[in-house]
């Protein structure tokens, strides 16, 4: 069968081999990967990669949706802001609500369901090439700034997320943030059943050190009696597509 370009080429034999290291990653540090849907959601591969991740983690009530009808696994719904509706919404498809905010937790907890509820925190710290992808830069409202707005809401929490990472391939700077983490939070992090360290890690590139990465979450979980997730986006999926064309006019211009 002919293909009309353009289109989208998945390999699933790439794919597979990210699959096969993000199923390394849990069997030696028990971190459990959930896939970034804002980042992916193509979900005629879902099938494939539900195999090796447990589950999905969404920036909006259509990205809850696809993960619980199509991945079929544990869902995690974090968005910016919540409106009364998305929290009622999100709530049928969603296992956990992480707000971004203590007011928003505060405003909208009662309507959650039962849910396990998070926070995402702000520690200050973060990796990133450009200011605008610094989820912690100055003036930043991404996430909870400070431990005292923290503690007044830790009875209706059962986890937190930091995501201060993009595109970093660096472990050594991955390593010294969970420290600083680790000792910025080491009151409050015993008090809590699980931690996603969001997304934005590049485990998966070539020659990546894994073992210590792994080492370091492990450390990090046994330290503070938590589960920890990673949201692996495009680390999921890296190097396993490709967009074909067809070339349909040259234009001569000096070259």
């Amino acid at each position: 069968m002919k293909i009309s370009t353009p289109y989208y080429l998945i390999d699933e034999r790439k794919l597979l081999r990210n699959m096969k290291i993000v199923e390394y990653v849990r069997e030696q540090s028990g971190a459990k990967s959930v896939l970034a849907t804002k980042c992916f959601s193509t979900w005629s591969v879902f099938n494939l990669m539900s195999r090796y991740m447990d589950g999905t983690t969404s920036s909006s009530v259509y990205e809850a949706r696809l993960g619980y009808e199509k991945f079929g696994k544990e869902v995690h719904a974090y968005s910016v802001v919540f409106s009364k509706k998305d929290i009622l919404d999100v709530s049928v498809f969603a296992d956990k609500v992480i707000f971004n905010s203590v007011s928003q937790l505060k405003t909208l907890r009662k309507y959650t369901k039962g849910k396990k509820l998070g926070l995402r925190l702000n520690p200050r710290v973060s990796y990133s090439h450009f200011n605008l992808a610094d989820p912690a830069r100055r003036y930043s409202r991404l996430g909870v700034i400070g431990k005292k707005p923290l503690s007044e809401v830790l009875k209706y929490i059962s986890g937190v997320m930091f995501h201060f990472n993009c595109e970093n391939g660096d472990y050594g700077n991955f390593s010294s943030n969970i420290d600083y983490i680790s000792e910025r939070y080491k009151e409050i992090l015993p008090k809590l059943q699980w931690v996603s360290l969001g997304g934005g890690i590049y485990f998966t590139q070539k020659g990546y050190p894994l073992d210590k990465f792994c080492r370091k979450l492990k450390e990090f979980s046994k330290r503070f009696g938590v589960e920890v997730f990673l949201e692996p986006g495009e680390s999921a999926i890296t190097q396993s597509g490709e967009l074909v064309t067809s070339v349909l006019d040259i234009v001569h211009n000096e070259m």
